[in-house]
């Protein structure tokens, strides 16, 4: 049977990873989506945050690591079911590399507004990482000034 997309033993799929005019790019090691397979929770609420996102702004964000197939160990010390994923802030210039919240490109007004949108889609509870601290729904935590981190709870 041809395999449309790829999938772990968990079944999860992995997040498209070039899909024409979505409203998202990919980043994150290991690369080419390596880490980037998502519960069909998880992938539901990307999905849906990347259709509202691409009617309102022109750029895009960047969707980092999810979990590795079949929610194997590696560099982090969660993302291991699904259910996690790391996000870019929102770069004022739409360029799809890291910028810090201290950065003079970082948008905040945007990802204020992505965040938002990823907990008005969330089909149940979300807690979410950033140490921006002018952002009043996310809380903050080591390593995370380049990018938010959003887990169902």
């Amino acid at each position: 049977m041809l395999e449309v997309q790829p999938k772990d033993a968990r079944s999860y799929f992995i997040l498209p990873q070039a899909p024409e005019e979505a409203g998202y790019y990919v980043y994150g090691t290991p690369g080419h989506g390596a880490a980037q397979f998502a519960h069909p929770r998880m992938m539901t609420l990307i999905l849906a945050v990347e259709r509202e996102w691409a009617t309102i702004d022109e750029r895009k964000f960047g969707v980092g690591n999810i979990s590795i197939a079949n929610g194997v160990k590696f560099d982090h010390a969660s993302h291991l079911k699904g259910l996690e994923v790391d996000i870019r802030p929102v770069r004022k210039d739409g360029l799809h590399v890291p910028v810090t919240y201290h950065d003079e490109a970082y948008d905040r007004k945007a990802t204020k507004t992505l965040i938002d949108i990823f907990l008005a889609n969330a089909p149940g509870k979300l807690k979410i990482f950033f140490n921006d601290n002018r952002i009043p729904v996310v809380s903050p935590l080591k390593k995370h000034d380049n990018h938010f981190h959003v887990q169902f709870v």
